[in-house]
């Protein structure tokens, strides 16, 4: 445990940044999920409109170094790869 006033408030701030990061890549986590669902279902414009959504989302969690951009990047293209083969699909 920390025993210097410093060490204690660094320890109370990297919890709270922790929490704060946390609760934004669950926000990923769930745009992302929300994709896949309408993927899932077949439904091409929901899937449009998750992906539109979710594309913004995803970058500034990257830039904010949340994700790492690799893997920002393989996620918007697998998405839109399932998105172009459900509209050739059609």
């Amino acid at each position: 445990m920390a025993n210097s006033p410093q060490a204690k408030k660094r320890a109370k701030q990297a919890e709270k940044r922790r929490n704060h990061n946390a609760s934004l890549r669950s926000m990923v986590r769930t745009y992302i999920k929300n994709v896949v669902k309408a993927i899932d279902a077949k439904d091409l414009e929901q899937a449009k409109t998750a992906y539109t959504a979710a594309v913004p989302v995803i970058d500034r969690m990257a830039d904010k170094g949340i994700i790492a951009k690799n893997k920002a990047a393989r996620h918007k293209s697998r998405l839109n790869a399932h998105i172009k083969a459900m509209a050739e699909a059609a």
